[in-house]
């Protein structure tokens, strides 16, 4: 599997309080940013799976939704992890 469980505790060590910090939205929008660049790869090759396809738009939306929280409580970390992550332009 892609996504194992050290890689997690690496992504929560990286992007939150500390590597058990699971439910802070900076650790959770970085790992749905590592599973959305997943899945995109795997769309770039298999243009017709579909179901993939919409699991990827559903993390896009749920990405979107904690960002959106993020900005709406601290615009300030919003926009550390926006240029952490490399999400906008």
């Amino acid at each position: 599997m892609y996504l194992t469980s050290e890689k997690k505790r690496e992504i929560f060590e990286k992007y939150g309080k500390s590597n058990t910090d699971t439910g802070s939205p900076e650790s959770q929008i970085a790992l749905f940013s590592y599973r959305i660049s997943h899945l995109t790869e795997h769309l770039k090759s298999n243009h017709k799976d579909y179901s993939t396809e919409r699991a990827l738009r559903m993390l896009v939306g749920k990405r979107r939704r904690l960002l959106d929280y993020l900005a709406k409580i601290d615009i300030e970390r919003y926009r550390a992890i926006i240029k952490e992550l490399g999400i906008r332009k």
